[in-house]
């Protein structure tokens, strides 16, 4: 039996939300949660391929099997199948190779976050499977799902990321962003999922007087957000990003809509409505998760619980993904 590993990690952006889909710089994070992938090699006289997803708590959520010649689905058809398939059959148009041997073959997919939080279970799965088939992660997206690509970036990096996309092109290079404030940096979970794929529709359908110069202000903005010195140079960011981006696309601001007695900072993360808000606090994590507890709001995770942030660990990095290893096992 032949047996492969994958991972990649879950996503955080910090700024530029929807105009990194314009070649805007964004400030994009690596989680410290992601996805682990494994596959499995059998011999078979009738080779399929078995597909069985896990989530956080190591209860099976999927599963679904597909012949190997042209992935036809051989289970119960429901869009999370018929997605997968899809992903399968452009991996195997990148790679006419991929998946070629007549071997039985098992995948099974675990990832370490809820998956309402949407830190990122498609695009590391996108990640994962182009990994598989020697293909370009990219290409894949950009042909399944879509996307600016900044959480395929953040799938195979160790540290805060500056990441754009221009004409087509995916850029990014690793940013010393580990401020002495970041114990005052939260990240709270709205209790709802955002739909990523009808967001960018959203936002791609809306027209934009100067759309160049908005870019610009944010390029700008994530620059000065990666390199600000103290809290309030910080929140001073926060807030023109967010003004900025309410005024453009016509959308209400987070705080606006459920934290306008906060004392500190808020900032919608990713599509606006859903997933998670970073938010500032000089007050502690106890004092912090009592208010956002009493408006609802149950999941309050501080800067270093749950983003990576030391590039140059691999060693660790392999350490980490061993213990994924064994706990896929279930």
């Amino acid at each position: 039996m032949r047996e492969q590993t994958y991972y990649g990690h879950g996503k955080l952006l910090l700024s530029g939300e929807y105009f990194v889909l314009d070649g805007a710089k964004s400030l994009a994070l690596p989680c410290k949660l992601g996805q682990v992938m494994n596959v499995r090699h059998s011999r078979s006289d009738n080779p399929v391929l078995h597909w069985k997803s896990y989530d956080n708590e190591g209860k099976l959520w999927f599963e679904a099997k597909y012949e190997l010649w042209r992935f036809r689905l051989l289970t119960e058809e429901d869009q999370a199948s018929l997605d997968l398939q899809k992903i399968l059959r452009q991996a195997r148009h990148q790679n006419i190779h991929f998946l070629r041997d007549e071997v039985d073959t098992l995948v099974e997919t675990k990832v370490e976050f809820p998956l309402n939080w949407g830190l990122g279970s498609s695009s590391t799965l996108i990640y994962n499977i182009a990994q598989w088939a020697y293909i370009s992660p990219f290409e894949l997206l950009a042909k399944t799902f879509g996307g600016s690509g900044y959480d395929i970036a953040c799938a195979q990096s160790m540290g805060p990321i500056i990441y754009s996309n221009l004409g087509g092109t995916p850029s990014w290079q690793s940013v010393n962003f580990s401020p002495l404030f970041r114990d005052k940096l939260y990240f709270v979970h709205l209790n709802q999922k955002q739909n990523s794929r009808r967001e960018i529709e959203r936002y791609q359908s809306i027209e934009l007087e100067d759309k160049r110069s908005l870019v610009e202000q944010i390029n700008s903005l994530t620059v000065a957000m990666s390199e600000a010195l103290d809290l309030q140079e910080f929140e001073a960011y926060i807030y023109e990003h967010e003004n900025l981006l309410s005024s453009s696309l016509d959308m209400p601001r987070v705080k606006d809509l459920h934290f306008q007695d906060y004392w500190g900072a808020v900032k919608s993360l990713g599509a606006w409505g859903g997933d998670f808000a970073l938010v500032t606090s000089d007050k502690g994590i106890e004092r912090t998760r009592e208010y956002f507890s009493s408006k609802g709001f149950d999941t309050v995770l501080g800067y270093d619980e749950i983003i990576c942030n030391n590039p140059m660990n691999v060693s660790e990095t392999l350490s980490q993904l061993n213990e994924r290893l064994n706990e896929i096992e279930v």
